[in-house]
């Protein structure tokens, strides 16, 4: 082949490949121009700021905005690029200007760059200026112009362009310079955006700044020579000055920032939450108000979460009130998301499901006396016995020692699974190993779990074919991630609606009941809560439009005086839900609630020999639960001084009458409360012999069988006296003690007898002049 073919042909293949290479280069799918990392920025439901973070790369850059504000476009347009959408990519009259311009001063003053070719530049991290780098960037600027759209490159632009310092973005630049979203900008304010990246140096402090105010103006004029703004518009905009330095952003809900940025969002994703910045603004301000308060006990943290009943959106979310980034007092620490122990907050669940299973009626009384389960002795906050207590006013003033023989007789193992339906999720030990103290603190949850599992029950009394239950039962906070899935709470509308009808009767702080006086009171089910060792103080409200929840206490587990549900957490409580607006109250599921007869002593379901009777609204279950057994027949002599039988009194000498009679023990505290009380006569003389009905007066409230007691040393190491405690259904009887069968000693009316027993086992037996007797085994424990 001649060597003159071989160059054409050569030349052919030379033209051929960069044909190609220019066909490739053109057409190819476009690359991520940015991979500059975003800011965190969080949104209410009305998408106003609550707060961002920094990027990691140390800039404020904020993720675009769905549109850019017209205000804005107008004035970067006419200050940048006018014929923005009539090239493509590169402006050729702006580049021939730019030439004879350039030539003429024999250096560059014009670079005739579009902003198609600006944001080439900004995303090849601003390259020298020299003629190479010109011809690529208007290469890339002519391929962007094929693959997106006029609108793209726009915000590709206001998304990247520098405004001085570590601000990067309109978006940021608008909320750092002047407090607010940029569709919410003035003329002026827009200007200064438009023309702030072309020098950004010039936002800085000096007399710079004088030639940043003149640029403005320069393009304010242009605005209005052009019939885009009016003469007082453009006087009035002049007027307004450079902001003197950046704004500080916002910080309402930085606990709910840090979750979010732990989540691993996709980047550049605009965070909307459900949140409402007016509420959270005064929930923050109250909270810490509140704690600004208990910190002068040492109480260091408390939270708040606060989510609307139907939906399970939350409102408010306060994760901790000690500042996030203070080394003091763990501010650290989201304590809505932190596992704490449980206090009381579980009983009106336990309370719940025995009512739905008919165990108990709303009315139906319960021991509240000194009681010994195995090892476990409950005791009530007061250190105090009522003797019995209807179950509903026992939930209401938390009393520990029905609550846990309620727990007993519901189970264990039956309970704890309640409270798995329920949507519990931080029982990690088997139900045996948390055993009675399950309902006094013995668990764990968070107020994020809690706030929820009560929401729901709140929500079960809604019309559930509207609303239905939220997915895991757990409040949302993340508009994008509403998801509903169909569910059933563990128990009944009817259970429901009697549990929030007795949180109702729950002290108020400060107020003591007076609230019921007043028609505009609101009405608020809500339960107190607080953990062995005053480490927890919990509050949780509901209403037919809002749950509230707020814990108080420590981060680091330190307990305090006073650190209790109703003194530290139920003010916080009441004073949110002053800042919200509730409707009316829950609605009774009338075809889930059955009125029938019931004691009016005990609550019971009315048996024969009960006397008094009310109606009382009860569940299915309900009508199957037992008759009073508190209510029995007494045989009385004609003057009704003595009980009597058949076997030492004639039948028409013996007079009938029902009459309510609590066993000894219970009788012995619940006299003391209750003065219309009626004692059960003795028998007569003749009569009291009988073997019926001996052990029925006669009662060992401690010890109890079984128990273990220690005694502690008194001065000189001397080992101290335990004081053992008898009831006897006759005031003045008199009760003869025997230790080991021997006689020791005896009381009449109160009976109470001190002893000294040796270590070891011990029986204990006790003798009323009838010959009625009681006996328990206990051991006096020796510490090593």
């Amino acid at each position: 082949m001649k060597p003159r073919t071989v160059k054409l042909f050569a030349g052919a293949c030379i033209l051929v490949l960069m044909g190609v290479a220019g066909f490739g280069f053109w057409f190819s799918s476009k690359a991520c121009l940015f991979d500059s990392p975003w800011s965190c920025v969080l949104f209410d439901r009305n998408q106003a700021l609550l707060g961002a973070s920094i990027a990691s790369d140390e800039q404020w850059r904020f993720p675009p905005a769905n549109r850019l504000p017209q205000k804005y476009v107008t004035a970067l347009l006419i200050f940048e690029d006018k014929r923005f959408y009539s090239h493509s990519g590169v402006d050729v009259a702006a580049l021939l200007r730019a030439v004879k311009q350039n030539i003429i001063a024999a250096k560059v003053v014009s670079g005739a760059s579009t902003i198609t070719m600006q944001v080439i530049r900004l995303s090849r991290q601003n390259q020298k200026r020299t003629f190479k780098e010109k011809i690529i960037e208007m290469a890339h600027a002519l391929r962007l112009e094929h693959q997106a759209s006029k609108t793209q490159i726009l915000s590709l632009y206001a998304a990247h362009a520098p405004f001085g310092g570590n601000i990067i973005g309109l978006e940021a630049a608008a909320w750092r310079y002047f407090g607010r979203d940029a569709h919410q900008l003035s003329w002026a304010q827009s200007a200064l955006l438009a023309v702030l990246p072309n020098s950004p140096g010039l936002i800085h402090p000096g007399s710079r700044r004088k030639r940043l105010k003149m640029k403005r103006d320069q393009l304010l004029l242009r605005l209005k020579n052009n019939g885009l703004m009016e003469d007082t518009t453009y006087r009035l905009a002049t007027a307004e000055p450079i902001p003197p330095k950046p704004v500080p952003l916002p910080m309402l809900a930085p606990h709910l920032l840090e979750r979010v940025k732990s989540m691993k969002l996709a980047p550049g994703v605009k965070i909307i939450t459900t949140l409402d910045k007016r509420i959270q603004t005064r929930a923050q301000r109250i909270v810490q108000r509140h704690a600004d308060g208990l910190s002068q006990n040492g109480i260091h943290n408390s939270a708040a979460l606060i989510a609307e009943v139907k939906t399970g959106k939350v409102v408010a979310y306060i994760g901790n009130s000690a500042p996030l980034f203070s080394k003091d007092h763990a501010g650290f620490v989201d304590l809505i998301l932190a596992k704490r122990s449980t206090g009381s907050i579980l009983k009106p669940l336990l309370y719940a499901g025995m009512l739905d299973s008919g165990d108990i009626l709303p009315q139906t009384l319960v021991p509240d006396i000194p009681t010994r389960i195995g090892g476990f002795s409950p005791k009530n906050f007061n250190r105090t016995y009522l003797g019995a207590v209807p179950a509903s006013i026992a939930l209401a003033r938390s009393l520990n020692v029905p609550a846990v023989r309620m727990l007993h007789d519901y189970d264990i193992s039956r309970f704890y699974r309640l409270l798995k339906k329920f949507g519990m999720t931080t029982l990690h030990r088997n139900a045996e190993d948390y055993g009675l103290s399950l309902i006094l603190g013995g668990a764990e949850t968070t107020l994020w779990e809690m706030t929820s599992i009560y929401a729901s029950i709140g929500r079960a009394l809604l019309d559930d074919s509207v609303y239905g239950m939220i997915k895991h039962n757990k409040p949302l906070w993340f508009i994008q991630s509403q998801e509903r899935l169909a569910q059933t709470l563990p128990v009944s509308k009817g259970a429901c609606f009697q549990t929030f009808d007795a949180l109702l009767n729950v002290v108020r702080p400060g107020l003591d009941g007076a609230w019921l006086n007043f028609e505009s009171s609101q009405k608020i089910a809500f339960k107190t809560g607080t953990s062995y060792g005053f480490k927890d103080a919990w509050a949780i409200g509901v209403t037919q439009d809002f749950v509230v929840g707020v814990w108080a206490g420590n981060a680091d587990g330190e307990g305090r005086p006073g650190l209790t549900g109703i003194d530290a957490a139920a003010p916080i409580l009441f004073e949110l839900f002053g800042i919200l607006d509730t409707g009316t109250w829950f609605t009774p599921p009338g075809n889930e609630l059955t009125l029938i007869r019931v004691c009016a002593k005990s609550g019971y379901r009315a048996g024969q020999y009960c006397v008094d009777t009310k109606e009382g609204q009860v569940l299915s279950a309900g009508l199957k639960s037992s008759p009073c057994p508190y209510c029995r027949l007494v045989h009385y002599d004609l003057s009704e001084k003595w009980q009597v039988h058949g076997e030492c009194e004639l039948i028409s000498q013996i007079k009938a009458a029902k009459q309510f009679v609590l066993p000894p023990v219970m009788e012995w505290f619940y006299k003391r409360f209750h003065s219309d009380y009626r004692l059960l006569p003795p028998f007569r003389e003749d009569c009291n012999k009988e073997k019926s009905n001996k052990n029925m007066s006669l009662a060992l409230i401690y010890p109890q069988d079984r128990a273990k007691i220690y005694i502690p040393l008194v001065k000189d190491n001397e080992r101290g006296r335990v004081v053992f405690r008898a009831a006897h259904r006759e005031t003045d009887a008199t009760l003869f003690w025997h230790l080991d069968d021997a006689y020791v000693g005896a009381t009449r009316k109160l009976h109470n007898f001190a002893v000294q027993p040796s270590f070891g086992e011990h029986v204990l037996t006790l003798v009323d002049p009838s010959g009625a007797s009681v006996q328990a085994r206990f051991t006096i424990l020796k510490k090593e």
